[in-house]
């Protein structure tokens, strides 16, 4: 046998005593479960409980549902090393991210995070920061040896310049692309909805906070806002724009509190929201008696605001369940095509 050969034979022969959780030393000494003592407990071979572990489906039903059983009851947990040798997938994703510092990447994180936990995947994240040097991103998860990639939010609009350097990608918020599969929610629906909510309260034309240039969500999230008050013959002012934070939206609804005229606010993140409410309170501007507020995700402390916030709820926990599923989907090869776009939802407190 060739000497590569052998090597790749020790190879094996160690990654299948890992996956066997060092059921040769016992487990006092390891404290791992080990496929023979899963085995044992189901009343199957080994060989069975590889198949479950690998997914296989040469495995009836009852059996699979046996051992699956034997597995939650011993804790057994399948060695990833060995796995990744055995299929020549390491399921590991990445994600990539502009930024975890604003609340709808941290929350499509923590999304992707317990969905690729639930399929058995661990997560490798690398952020852009300011440079956004997304070519650099990609060709470090490929070094890591990733299966395919989430790519987060406002680093959409740089996945389309770049080379995926062979990485299986779904994109959230983003135009087309045949490169990737490309999921998202319908910003612009949900900034109609926002608007249109506004107006039939009395509002005379709805004034925007907009969101960063070279975001694909904010600049969705804008043509809604602006298609609405076309439809309707009205005025379109002119919008101000933040960073997505509520210092932003502080600094920024300054601007728009001062104004007399302005007498409702779409902002197109809850964070600037926040930020505004700030600033119509610090101009002795009620709310909504004289200013109606309405911002959009829907993010846990939305309720809690003062007053509680209207704003549009977009689906996190769907979202990321769909972009994992998707890029698992492409990972092992089935053919996946653009979902539809999620739907968001309107819901209606007090501050709008």
């Amino acid at each position: 046998m060739p000497k590569h050969d052998d090597e790749l034979e020790e190879l094996r022969r160690i990654a299948d005593g890992a996956a066997a959780g060092g059921a040769r030393r016992g487990p006092r000494s390891t404290g791992r479960v080990s496929m023979a003592m899963v085995a044992a407990r189901a009343g199957v071979s080994g060989q069975t409980v590889s198949r479950v572990v690998n997914d296989s489906p040469r495995v009836d039903p009852a059996t699979r549902e046996r051992v699956e059983a034997a597995m939650a009851e011993l804790g057994y947990r399948p060695h990833r090393a060995a796995r990744a040798l055995r299929t020549g997938r390491s399921e590991t994703l990445g994600v990539v991210a502009q930024t975890l510092a604003t609340v709808g990447n941290s929350a499509l994180l923590q999304a992707v995070s317990e969905a690729a936990e639930a399929r058995g995947y661990a997560l490798a994240v690398v952020t852009l920061g300011v440079e956004g040097r997304i070519g650099e991103a990609f060709d470090r998860l490929h070094d890591q040896g990733v299966d395919g990639a989430v790519v987060l939010n406002e680093a959409s609009v740089l996945a389309r310049d770049a080379d995926p350097a062979g990485l299986a990608l779904v994109v959230v918020d983003s135009p087309a692309d045949p490169r990737f599969t490309v999921i998202g929610t319908d910003h612009a629906a949900g900034a109609r909805a926002a608007t249109a909510h506004l107006l039939n309260r009395g509002a005379a034309t709805v004034h925007h906070l907009a969101g960063p240039e070279g975001s694909f969500a904010a600049a969705e999230r804008e043509r809604g806002w602006r298609e609405e008050l076309a439809a309707r013959g009205l005025p379109v002012p002119d919008p101000v724009r933040g960073d997505w934070s509520a210092r932003s939206g502080h600094d920024r609804g300054s601007v728009l509190a001062a104004d007399a005229s302005v007498d409702a606010v779409f902002a197109a993140n809850d964070q600037m929201a926040l930020g505004l409410l700030r600033a119509l309170a610090d101009a002795g501007r009620r709310v909504p008696d004289e200013v109606a507020v309405l911002g959009f995700d829907d993010i846990a402390d939305a309720a809690e605001f003062r007053p509680p916030l209207s704003t549009i709820r977009q689906d996190f926990a769907a979202l990321g369940e769909l972009a994992v599923r998707l890029v698992v989907d492409r990972v092992e090869g089935r053919d996946v095509a653009d979902p539809p776009l999620l739907k968001p939802s309107l819901i209606v407190r007090a501050s709008a």
